[in-house]
């Protein structure tokens, strides 16, 4: 994508965003102001089939920020977790589905165990499933956050855990008044976040070990790798 056709996206999805926002001013108006489904491709290749990151209103305004770290996006005001669960369905249907998809859902409904077991096994075992905690209108966290990690720490090797609610703690600045969703400031460091796990975007190769990674805040590891990087 060249640098006018990068400005004129990242122009058309910062527009949607606003739009979305005035629309939550007004609650009778905030169901109807939940707009269509807005996507964006990755800026370069960062694996063979690009990593997938599966969002509500509050990524909107990342998209741009997303795609320049190698996501394929798509994101939709109002979106639960469900749809998320059906979209990554019908990617497996399609046979698109990538090695790596990331959902940053649960602030428009509750995040369940099973609707997370839903998607892991549509992952499959060789596959990653990254699941980003969802902060709640206001800025606090609710049950759904306690939900995602908990799935984390049962099954570390295939649910990597990004702790948004932590990760963005004292920072103000990243969110519109509503504590919720992003300025763009916010919306670069959110990017940050999700660039942790741009590692994972491709399988290993048959017969070599992948590093281990480093700890970082925000990113919940696997409890494999770091039982690797303790001394002998």
């Amino acid at each position: 994508m060249n640098g006018g056709a990068g400005a004129r996206m990242s122009s058309a999805v910062a527009f949607a965003a606003v739009i979305w926002l005035i629309a939550l001013s007004s609650a009778p108006l905030a169901h109807a102001g939940c707009g269509g489904v807005e996507t964006a491709s990755p800026r370069h290749k960062v694996a063979p089939r690009p990593p997938l990151a599966i969002g509500d209103s509050s990524m909107l305004l990342a998209l741009p920020a997303l795609a320049r770290v190698g996501y394929k996006v798509n994101a939709r005001g109002c979106r639960q977790f469900s749809e998320g669960v059906s979209i990554l369905r019908d990617a497996r249907r399609h046979h698109r589905l990538p090695h790596l998809a990331v959902l940053a859902l649960g602030a428009d409904a509750s995040v369940s165990a099973g609707q997370i077991e839903q998607a892991k096994k549509i992952m499959g075992p060789k596959r990653k499933l990254g699941l980003v905690t969802p902060r709640e209108l206001g800025g606090g966290e609710s049950n759904d956050a306690r939900v995602i990690r908990n799935a984390g720490q049962r099954d570390p090797e295939h649910v990597k855990v990004l702790d948004w609610v932590h990760y963005s703690a004292g920072h103000s600045s990243w969110f519109q008044p509503d504590g919720l969703h992003l300025t763009f400031s916010g919306a670069k460091a959110f990017a940050r976040l999700f660039k942790k796990l741009i590692p994972l975007a491709s399988p290993p190769d048959r017969g070599h070990r992948r590093p281990p990674q480093t700890t970082a805040r925000g990113f919940a590891p696997d409890a494999r790798v770091r039982r690797q990087a303790q001394p002998a």
